[in-house]
């Protein structure tokens, strides 16, 4: 019967402030008591989740008045933190810059990354070619140079010239 009536004015008090110590020092029961009544009852276990849920909105509902008062009194700080959480223009935000250093590449990097350079044109004239002749287009024949300095036609394009 005393834990019923002790457990009862804990969930009271915690649905005021709500902080467990608090509430345990309000009532007169140590902490160890309160969450061996939580381990062991599931009932109380969910009346003191819904008391602390209802006592933070409680806690929640007059900080918000508190502001409101202050805002009312013209006070600065109360002001500016009511609009950098309440208006997406004063929020507060955060911009990175940062400077690359410019690395200069080693003579293999530089072979490597142009060999990759011209191989990688040289696979996208054989995609676009081989689109065009799944089109039943003819592709379009020049006399400019590749990349590497050749002429992509081939050697029978160049006895057609010559």
């Amino acid at each position: 019967m005393k834990k019923h009536k002790k457990s009862k004015e804990f969930l009271e008090e915690l649905k005021k402030i709500p902080i467990i110590q608090i509430a345990c020092e309000k009532v007169g029961i140590s902490r160890n008591t309160v969450y061996r009544w939580k381990k062991d009852d599931e009932e109380f276990r969910k009346a003191m989740g819904d008391a602390l849920i209802e006592g933070e909105s409680f806690v929640n509902d007059m900080s918000e008045s508190q502001v409101l008062t202050l805002i009312k009194e013209k006070s600065w700080p109360a002001i500016s933190f009511w609009l950098r959480h309440h208006h997406s223009a004063y929020r507060d935000r955060l911009e990175l810059t940062t400077v690359v250093p410019q690395e200069e590449l080693t003579p293999e990097q530089e072979a490597l990354v142009r060999e990759a350079l011209r191989l990688s044109a040289t696979n996208v004239d054989v995609v676009d070619d081989n689109n065009k002749n799944n089109q039943n287009e003819q592709p379009i024949q020049d006399d400019s140079t590749g990349i590497d300095g050749s002429n992509d036609q081939g050697p029978e394009s160049q006895d057609k010239n010559n």
